[in-house]
């Protein structure tokens, strides 16, 4: 049964080695406790990650992020070069709390009966098109 289903699979995650990869987070994360998003009929858990990627019942791009995630160890964070943004000189760094009350702008005041309304006129009045309240799982 694991052969057809592995051929089920590969017009779904054309390649091969990235089909092995994520049944296998696949089938880890089932024996971790993962609900079963199929009728598992007494398979095993690789199997059955199979058959879920066969029928298109977990994204494979859902799949795909789950593994990076797992695998990642360490996240880099892009810090800005040095030269990238050159430092103010001393006397015009601002300083916390005791910036010159002169040079601030003024802001414009409204009040929350002027947000709320102005936040309903962007609410849309009908359901969307792409979606329209139906999150998407389980229909095709």
């Amino acid at each position: 049964m694991a052969r057809v289903t592995v051929e089920d699979c590969v017009d779904k995650v054309a390649n091969r080695f990235e089909l092995v990869l994520l049944a296998a987070h696949r089938a880890r994360s089932i024996a971790n406790g993962s609900q079963i998003t199929i009728d598992s009929e007494n398979d095993k858990n690789p199997v059955i990650a199979l058959r879920e990627i066969a029928e298109k019942t977990i994204p494979p791009d859902d799949m795909r992020e789950g593994l990076i995630h797992s695998i990642q160890k360490n996240v880099e964070v892009d810090e800005p070069e040095s030269a990238a943004a050159p430092m103010l000189p001393v006397d015009r760094r601002p300083v916390l709390g005791r910036d010159d009350q002169s040079s601030d702008t003024v802001v414009d005041v409204i009040t929350e009966e002027q947000l709320l309304r102005g936040m309903e006129s962007l609410t849309p009045t009908e359901p969307s098109a792409n979606g329209g309240g139906n999150s998407g799982v389980g229909s095709r």
